[in-house]
């Protein structure tokens, strides 16, 4: 399998929010913040691509289930009998793509996959394009390769978008569980006591303090190369073409060996080489500036309201501006290192969520969505396990596939 560098990632985007439906459990949050444009490049001699990874999608007719009483006038949609959904025999297929249904989502017999895509696109309004005007024929094989057929098999097998729930709905209907769960136990007069949480497995366990070394390792071979940097200039004078050039290019330098350390953690990350190399490059390209907020987010000071990179250079927002980088984006890295730095994260919960953000599978362009998402899983899990360890205080975790 060939692997990747930092010239193979030519830009870099923003992934979503998803969030379930069908089930009470809240989906993952990823911390999103957009890059802005750097005005100032092309005096610079360096050029940026834009970033345009957003998705839209037109609405479409509806068509939903006849009932056992009512026969569907043509040309009609018509829903199914309300009322509990029929008891499963363990032998029901998927209305979409033939797979084993696990139950009734969205108002349609279908299986995990279709309802978490159902769901994903209603949620993110994607628009997808087939390739084969919109004819193919959906099966278990066919639901990877062409996803606005997928979708359109989805409607005709009668899925409802108003059966999705938004992520605001999603938070009221747990505020309000809570409140009730509250409620009943005030009234009983004997608490019991809280249960013990149990340890991390021991797969997990390895898989962190792994994760935890590949991330010092990475961090450790750009500290090597700090002298190859272009030194950040001590003549003070802002109307100096030359000491402005010089100072971006030490920014510049810096945010090149963040990405290699970014590529390099990736490519050690069980499973990424799996992937084919047009896989590999789709999931750099679009989570490389989330990754990198993290990381500014895990050495943001708040005491000096500064970002130290390479254990001792240090730049609050004043140097950030003296390089040539506009408020519009200095300010929203900041502000998301600050509400990061207040969460008190460790090392460990950093760097699951960087391998939890690289395997995305809703990245754009990235074919292989099911392998991704079973790479990812994994990470979701430990994750999940640890905060709980970490904070059982916190009653509310938003991971997704948790409950």
């Amino acid at each position: 399998m060939s692997t990747l560098s930092t010239t193979d990632i030519t830009d870099v985007g923003h992934g979503d929010s998803l969030c379930c439906a069908s089930e009470e459990g809240p989906s993952a949050a990823t911390a999103v913040v957009k890059q802005e444009t750097l005005s100032q490049t092309a005096s610079y001699g360096t050029s940026h691509n834009e970033l345009n990874d957003t998705l839209l999608m037109e609405p479409s007719d509806i068509k939903m289930y006849p009932t056992e009483d009512t026969p569907a006038r043509e040309g009609q949609p018509v829903k199914r009998k309300k009322g509990p959904a029929p008891k499963m025999l363990g032998n029901e297929v998927c209305s979409v793509c033939g797979d084993k249904a696990s139950g009734f989502h969205y108002n349609v017999l279908s299986c995990e996959g279709c309802k978490g895509f159902f769901r994903r696109s209603v949620i993110k309004g994607a628009q997808y394009t087939c390739k084969n005007s919109g004819r193919c024929e959906m099966d278990m094989y066919m639901r990877r390769k062409c996803q606005q057929c997928r979708l359109r098999k989805c409607r005709e097998a009668g899925m409802l978008e108003q059966c999705v729930l938004s992520e605001e709905q999603i938070r009221l209907k747990k505020m309000k569980k809570q409140e009730d769960g509250t409620a009943r136990t005030s009234a009983v007069s004997v608490p019991s006591p809280a249960p013990e949480m149990p340890p991390l497995a021991p797969e997990q366990q390895e898989m962190i303090e792994k994760l935890v070394a590949m991330q010092k390792q990475c961090n450790k071979r750009s500290f090597l190369d700090r002298p190859k940097v272009t030194p950040w200039p001590l003549n003070q004078d802002p109307l100096n073409r030359e000491v402005r050039q010089q100072r971006f290019a030490h920014f510049t330098e810096l945010a090149i060996m963040s990405v290699q350390e970014i590529v390099d953690f990736a490519k050690q990350l069980p499973g990424f080489l799996e992937l084919t190399r047009e896989d590999q490059i789709a999931l750099l390209k679009t989570s490389t500036i989330e990754i990198m907020l993290l990381e500014t987010s895990r050495r943001y000071n708040p005491a000096i309201e500064s970002i130290t990179f390479l254990k001792d250079f240090s730049y609050n927002k004043e140097d950030f501006a003296k390089a040539g980088l506009q408020l519009e984006f200095i300010n929203p890295i900041f502000e998301f290192s600050k509400g990061m730095n207040d969460l008190h994260l460790d090392e460990a919960e950093y760097a699951l969520l960087i391998a939890i953000n690289i395997f995305s599978a809703d990245r754009p362009n990235v074919q292989d969505h099911e392998l991704v998402e079973r790479l990812q899983q994994p990470y979701v899990d430990a994750l999940h396990s640890y905060i709980r360890i970490k904070r059982p205080n916190v009653s509310m975790i938003h991971l997704r596939g948790q409950t």
